[in-house]
């Protein structure tokens, strides 16, 4: 079923999908077999979503990156978006270009995925987290609410990211230069936990099976298999 008040441009179009009133579809999108789209809905040209996807109101697909003269990094993309079969895309959230997404993920209300951003099978990212450019998230991870995911940054597979914990990837911020080699995101190996409100600096690793407990500032890489809490975070005992 397609609304006569959506703006379809695309004849790539599957069986069985519902496309509802305002949605605008460019030229050049492939819509999968038993698509949902809900209203307000917004794809462009190059974005392809997978069978059985359901994509809630005032979504926008293919976003294009700007920096407006404003950001120190030069942006560069590529004008595709890829969501996996069976996925779940929250009302409002934003992706941008040149973002991959697996299958069976649901991407939270208010979610922002920047550019060369690859999410794995069966994530979470949660309501209102923000992740940054070049990016990736590994298969069965769970980021919870309102956590950002900085620049550069690489999470593992079945990792747990608590609300509200900050990444960074800058620690030369004061000087307002941009070295590229040097802007680094934390590394998060899998199977490792992130308790609420922890803020983890950049470059740090975070071991397999590790545990960072909530409100921790993590300044130093943490081993496998540990728990870390406290400011700076310091070992506590191991896991296993």
């Amino acid at each position: 079923m397609i609304s006569s008040k959506a703006i379809v441009e695309t004849d790539q179009i599957g069986k069985d999908v519902t496309i509802m009133e305002n949605v605008i579809i460019r030229n050049g999108a492939i819509i999968g077999n038993k698509v949902i789209i809900h209203p307000n809905v917004i794809i462009e040209e190059g974005c392809e979503i997978y069978d059985g996807t359901e994509i809630f109101p005032g979504t926008y697909i293919g976003k294009i990156p700007k920096g407006a003269g404003a950001t120190a990094r030069p942006i560069t993309f590529n004008n595709t978006v890829v969501i996996g079969e069976n996925c779940s895309i929250g009302p409002n959230a934003v992706i941008y270009y040149n973002v991959e997404i697996g299958n069976n993920t649901l991407i939270g209300d208010g979610a922002s995925l920047r550019e060369k951003v690859k999410v794995g099978n069966y994530c979470i990212v949660s309501r209102y987290v923000t992740v940054n450019y070049n990016s990736s998230i590994g298969n069965n991870t769970r980021i919870m609410d309102l956590s950002h995911i900085t620049g550069n940054c690489y999470i593992g597979n079945n990792v747990f990211i608590s609300i509200h914990v900050s990444t960074l990837n800058d620690n030369i911020v004061v000087k307002r230069e941009y070295h590229e080699e040097k802007i680094v995101g934390p590394w998060f190996q899998d199977n490792c936990t992130i308790g609420a409100g922890a803020i983890i600096l950049p470059g740090i690793i975070i071991g397999k099976g590790a545990m960072v407990g909530a409100g921790a500032v993590v300044t130093k890489s943490v081993e496998d298999n540990v728990l870390v809490m406290g400011i700076p975070a310091k070992t506590i005992r191991n896991l296993i």
